[in-house]
C-alpha cells in the first residue's frame, strides 16, 4: 500500500466497505457514493488502507468525480468506477508508470473488458494526442494532481450516466486536459478488469445515443465535428443495420451538433 497514490471511486448506492474488499483496493481511497443521503465518515481497512466516503445526494457521474478531486490530497490520482477490480500490485505500477515517465502529467493503463465494450488497447508506450483521446475512459486515468489543480480542468455536468446528455464526459475531460497543454501518455500496463453489467447509460444505437454524440462532438471538435460525426458513423456502421441506418444517424448527429452549437452561444 503507497499513500502517494490515492484511488478516486465514483460510485452509485453501494456499500463503501464491501466496496473496498470488492475492489481489492491497496492504496487509500475516496469514494463518493451517491444515493439517498448526506454524509461525510471514514474508515480504514484491514490492511490499513484510509477509505474516506462522501455520501452525497447528488446525481452524475460528472459531479461525482469532481467532488472526488476536490477532497484529493495525494500527488497521483487514479480514477475508478465501483465496478473495477484491481490487479495485486497495482498500485505500485502505477506509481513506477509516473517514476518512468516524468514529462507525462496523465498517463492512460489497460483495464480488460468484454470484447463488446472494449475501445481501446495499449501495447506498446504511445503518446496519446486530440485525434485518439476519446477512445479512453476515466477509469484507465492516473494523473498528477497538481497538473489537473494547475490547469484548472473539470468534468462537464452535462455529458454522462444521469446527465441530460448520455456519453462522453470522460473524452471531454481528456480533451479539455490536451488543450491546456498537460502531456497524457499510454503504457502496456494492465491495472485490473471491470466486472460486467448492466449500463446505466447505454441502450442500444438508438436516437438519443447519436443525437448526445453529436452535442458531444460539438464541444470536443469545434468546426471539425461533421467530418468526425461521418467517421464515427462509418465506423460504426454495421451496428446500424438492423435500426437506425447510417444516413439517419448521421442526420442525428449532425441535429446534436447543431443544439450542441446554441447551447454554447
Amino acid at each position: 500500500m503507497d499513500r502517494n497514490l490515492e484511488l478516486l471511486i465514483s460510485s452509485l448506492e453501494k456499500d463503501p466497505r464491501e466496496l473496498a474488499a470488492d475492489m481489492h483496493i491497496e492504496c487509500d481511497a475516496v469514494v463518493v457514493n451517491q444515493g439517498a443521503r448526506e454524509e461525510r465518515y471514514g474508515f480504514s481497512t484491514a490492511e490499513g488502507i484510509n477509505v474516506r466516503v462522501i455520501e452525497s445526494r447528488g446525481r452524475g457521474v460528472g459531479e461525482s468525480r469532481n467532488t472526488a478531486l476536490d477532497e484529493a490530497e495525494a500527488g497521483i490520482v487514479l480514477f475508478s468506477d465501483d465496478d473495477i477490480v484491481y490487479s495485486k500490485g497495482y498500485a505500485g505500477n502505477v506509481l513506477q508508470a509516473f517514476d518512468s515517465n516524468p514529462q507525462a502529467d496523465i498517463i492512460m493503463f489497460n483495464v480488460d473488458v468484454a470484447e463488446d465494450r472494449r475501445t481501446y488497447y495499449i501495447d506498446r508506450k504511445i503518446r496519446v494526442h486530440k485525434w485518439s483521446v476519446g477512445r479512453y475512459p476515466a477509469y484507465a486515468a492516473a494523473a498528477r494532481l497538481e497538473s489537473l489543480r494547475k490547469a484548472g480542468v473539470r468534468f462537464s455536468l452535462l455529458f454522462g450516466g444521469g446527465a441530460e446528455y448520455s456519453c462522453g464526459e470522460d473524452s471531454l475531460f481528456f480533451m479539455d486536459c490536451l488543450k491546456a497543454g498537460l502531456v497524457i501518455k499510454g503504457v502496456p500496463v494492465t491495472i485490473g478488469r471491470e466486472v460486467p453489467g448492466e449500463s446505466t447509460w447505454f441502450r442500444g444505437y438508438n436516437a438519443k445515443f447519436f443525437k448526445d454524440r453529436g452535442v458531444l462532438y460539438h464541444y470536443m471538435y469545434g468546426s471539425l465535428a461533421g467530418v468526425w460525426a461521418l467517421r464515427f458513423v462509418l465506423a460504426k456502421r454495421r451496428f446500424c443495420k438492423d435500426g437506425i441506418k447510417p444516413a439517419e444517424a448521421f442526420r442525428l448527429m449532425r441535429e446534436g451538433i447543431r443544439e450542441g452549437k446554441s447551447r454554447s452561444k
